[in-house]
This record gives C-alpha cells, structure tokens and sequence, in this order.
C-alpha cells in the first residue's frame, strides 16, 4: 500500500478517492471488549439468525441485535468516528445512522468478488454520501487476505454487482489494503468498488474480525437494507451519547419504506 501522506490532506481528498485508512483508529479497550461479543455472535448462530430473518415479514425481528451488545453499541455512537465523519468531506454536520453487521472469518476464507454498497433503487446519482466505516479488529494482514480498492470509481454511477465478472483479480489503478495494526478502521464512500481476496501466501491462523457500520447524510429518504430496520434504530436511540449530542442518528424520518431485496427496482 502507498504511504500515507498528511491526515488533513487525506481528509480533503476523501470527495475524490473515496476511501480514508485510519490505522489503529479504536482504542484497545474497545477492541477487547469487540471480539468476544464477535465470537458469541457467531458461534450461537445469532449472525445467521439475523441474516435469516431478512427474508421474513418486516414485522418479524431476530432475537437479538447487533446494536443490543453492549461493545457494538458503543462503536456504533463511538465519539471520535462521529466527530470525523461530521467533516464536510465526508458526511457534513447532519447524518444517520444505516445499518451494523459483524462478522469473523476463519483463515484461508474465500474473497469476495468487485462490488459496492451504496443504497439506491435504482442507481441514478451520488447526490449524498454513504459511508462505510470497516473496524478491522485483529488488523490485516497478507495472510489474512486484504481489502483492495478502486479509487474514484464512486463516482461512476453504477449497479452494486457491475464489475462482479472480475472477481478479485487486479485492476489498474487499484489501491491494495493488507498492512494495517488491531484496532484500524477504512472509511469507504459506499459507492466505491472494492473487493475482499483470499489470503496469499502462508494462511495466518488468526481469523478476520471485521465490523462494519454505515452511516448516510440526511436530505432524502434511504432506503433500509433489513425489514426490521425500525427495530434496530429504536435500540440505537436508547444509546449515550446519541440521545443527547447526535439527535438524528437512529431518527426514522430519514427512510424510505423498506422494499424487498426481490422487488426492488434496477436500471
């Protein structure tokens, strides 16, 4: 990966690029109490439950929610990500809150192919940024796979699976993330194109911890991605600091009906 240069000079070129690394961004203290409500999310089958429960009707609801543990809670309203993405380069002063997931993958998993994540049906602008914050617990490294990003390429106005013929494989102009201590974060312009590869080299034995939280700015409705979307922000609204200093975080006046994945128009 290319040096970093100067933090507000990264700030400032965020609109172009789309992407910020934030090397050991969370504070140990988070990160401890992070992986084990990671590995509980996993192993009692919570995770699949709540994948599972996105296909059911939107009054339906898994048993738990991400935002109910009390680590992944306090990332969601962590202060200095909050404080940064009201930067006018990335979100501006008014944004909410759009949906946590949380997940550890064993070594050696397998990669995920060009893709992005900007909630829009259909795409037809980029008229407001999406953010998606990825906490790479553990950190990254080779062995663990790395993330690779396509700078710019948010601004291509474009279906979420267009480049998704390409695989993982490289692509000019990429940028490689695979160097990164415990506790980094990468904000993406959700609407980059980015990829997760599969380990290269000798597999670590460690796996891959990453939570990712994403957050839109306010100035039209988004649409929700789970149908218990209300549910989840009603959690959040019982969070500290968000009920005194961010006021609009987990405000529901800031979405569109929920539509299912199935029904949902493209271009």
């Amino acid at each position: 990966m290319s040096g970093c240069t100067d933090f507000d000079t990264r700030v400032k070129d965020f609109p172009e690029l789309g992407f910020l690394v934030l090397p050991g961004f969370l504070p140990a203290s988070l990160v401890d109490r992070l992986v084990p409500e990671v590995d509980r999310w996993v192993d009692t089958g919570l995770r699949q439950l709540s994948i599972d429960a996105c296909s059911l009707a939107e009054d339906a609801a898994p048993p738990k929610f991400e935002l109910q543990m009390a680590a992944h809670g306090d990332l969601a309203v962590y202060a200095p990500l909050l404080e940064l993405l009201r930067d006018e380069n990335l979100l501006g002063p008014s944004f909410v809150f759009h949906h946590l997931h949380s997940d550890r993958r064993p070594p050696g998993g397998a990669g995920k192919s060009w893709h992005h994540d900007y909630e829009q049906h259909p795409q037809q602008d980029r008229a407001l940024p999406m953010i998606h914050a990825l906490h790479y617990l553990g950190g990254l490294r080779p062995g663990m796979g790395s993330l690779a990003v396509l700078p710019g390429s948010h601004h291509q106005i474009a279906e979420k699976d267009e480049r998704s013929a390409l695989g993982t494989d490289w692509q000019p102009g990429e940028e490689t993330i695979d160097d990164l201590p415990r506790g980094s974060t990468v904000l993406l312009h959700s609407a980059i194109f980015h990829t997760r590869r599969a380990a290269r080299g000798p597999v670590e034995a460690a796996p891959r911890y990453m939570v990712d939280a994403s957050y839109c700015t306010t100035g039209a409705p988004w649409p929700p991605v789970k149908p218990y979307w209300r549910s989840v922000l009603a959690v959040g609204r019982t969070l500290e600091p968000a009920r005194a200093q961010w006021p609009e975080l987990f405000a529901e006046r800031h979405f569109s009906p929920y539509v299912p994945r199935t029904q949902r128009p493209s271009a």
